[in-house]
């Protein structure tokens, strides 16, 4: 979607939750947060990655808000993660920013949910790295 996006003129940005979460702590402490926020509130579309593969601590959680705060309304968002929205007081260490995380998120969203084998995984059973009936590596002597 985030190509699609790129090719109809619309400016995006793809960013894995730990980067992001890395730079609006950076800024943050260098006292330019309000200077990040612009910058991201810019894009048209803001793609975050993998939301929920390791805990959010509580400035994390605060900037995040903040940045889907800044965001909200105004710009679109994909978000991704492998965590049900039930988890995401745990990831973000607090139940309340969760909830008004999710608030703002959710108000206009789609959800979609895929279920599934990974297609990382899929294509090392393909090559035969993996056996279909277990997530067993299989292992080779000499």
């Amino acid at each position: 979607m985030g190509v699609e996006a790129i090719r109809s003129g619309y400016r995006t940005l793809f960013v894995g939750a730990q980067s992001l979460i890395a730079s609006l702590t950076r800024f943050h402490q260098e006292g330019r947060l309000e200077e990040k926020l612009k910058q991201l509130a810019q894009y048209k579309l803001l793609i975050i990655d993998e939301i929920g593969y390791i805990p959010i601590d509580q400035l994390g959680a605060n900037l995040f808000f903040q940045l889907i705060s800044r965001r909200y309304e105004k710009g679109s968002m994909i978000l991704t993660s492998n965590q049900s929205y039930a988890n995401w007081g745990e990831i973000f260490g607090d139940p309340i920013i969760a909830s008004a995380i999710l608030d703002r998120v959710l108000h206009h969203a789609t959800t979609v949910n895929i279920k599934g084998e990974s297609y990382r995984l899929k294509e090392k059973r393909k090559s035969g790295l993996f056996s279909r009936h277990s997530d067993e590596p299989k292992i080779e002597t000499l």
